[in-house]
């Protein structure tokens, strides 16, 4: 792997992600790391990791796929977390003096792919508190808004609400005993919200708060949309496990205390910290 400086926010463009709660950084990641996920994608479409959500493995056509949480099996995955710079993006965007990986999570959409994202916010599917939570969406394919690269509502990581986790294909039953608010209806009312999206290339890297509702279309385009995205936890993190969140790790799974600073280097790795 070409050694190469990672590429870390201007001044400019932590400002713009702590007052939007987003911010694209273009170029984030050498090519050589994009190109190890391209293979590792076409690897895991047929032979997938335990965590993935597979909409039809037989379909190629408006096939969605992702797998989770790989980083620690697959040698491409931790080099990606540990070694690409994204993890001193995460932390420099939140100013934390050091982040954790939570976990990895490989996206494709295939062309042709109807059933949008819909519009959410991470934090209440996740097991953590704290406002210094990341992730640091890497393209690495050619994607625009149309062809489902992320959207989101500026400013909505500061609207100090907490909504509920629901499931993506519209089913009920993901939980029936957690407590929040509905996630309001953007694409209904898309002119009530400040709303803006990011055009990128394989490279690219999109930077955004947990508490942040975003969402993305569809893939309406001719090509395969491939994404890597890493969830990072800053100093203020606290692990926090609740009904409706990720079972990728659970209590049983770390020695991390409830209410306390997740200081398990096993599950949660420092990925980045201030030198010395």
């Amino acid at each position: 792997m070409p050694e190469r400086s990672p590429v870390l926010p201007t001044d400019e463009q932590v400002a713009t992600f702590q007052e939007d709660g987003v911010v694209h950084v273009p170029g984030a990641v050498d090519a050589a790391f994009v190109d190890e996920v391209l293979a590792l994608a076409d690897r895991q479409l047929v032979e997938p990791g335990p965590w993935v959500t597979d909409t039809g493995a037989e379909a190629v056509a408006g096939r969605l796929f992702t797998s989770r949480y790989l980083w620690r099996d697959e040698p491409v995955v931790r080099r990606f977390a540990l070694e690409s710079g994204v993890a001193g993006l995460a932390a420099a965007c939140l100013g934390s003096s050091s982040v954790r990986l939570y976990f990895d999570h490989l996206l494709v959409k295939e062309p042709g792919t109807a059933s949008p994202t819909p519009w959410h916010q991470d934090i209440p599917y996740w097991p953590f508190l704290g406002r210094s939570i990341c992730s640091v969406w890497v393209a690495c394919t050619s994607s625009t808004v149309a062809d489902s690269s992320l959207e989101f509502v500026r400013g909505s990581h500061r609207w100090d609400r907490y909504f509920a986790p629901s499931s993506f294909d519209g089913e009920p039953g993901w939980t029936d005993d957690f407590e929040g608010e509905e996630v309001p209806d953007v694409e209904a009312d898309r002119a009530a919200y400040d709303v803006v999206g990011f055009d990128v290339e394989p490279g690219d890297a999109i930077v955004f708060s947990a508490w942040a509702v975003h969402g993305a279309r569809g893939n309406d385009g001719t090509g395969r949309r491939v994404a890597l995205s890493t969830r990072w936890l800053g100093d203020d993190a606290v692990w926090h496990p609740h009904p409706g969140c990720d079972p990728t790790v659970t209590q049983a799974d770390t020695t991390a205390v409830p209410g306390q600073y997740l200081a398990d280097d096993d599950r949660f790795p420092v990925g980045w910290s201030v030198p010395g």
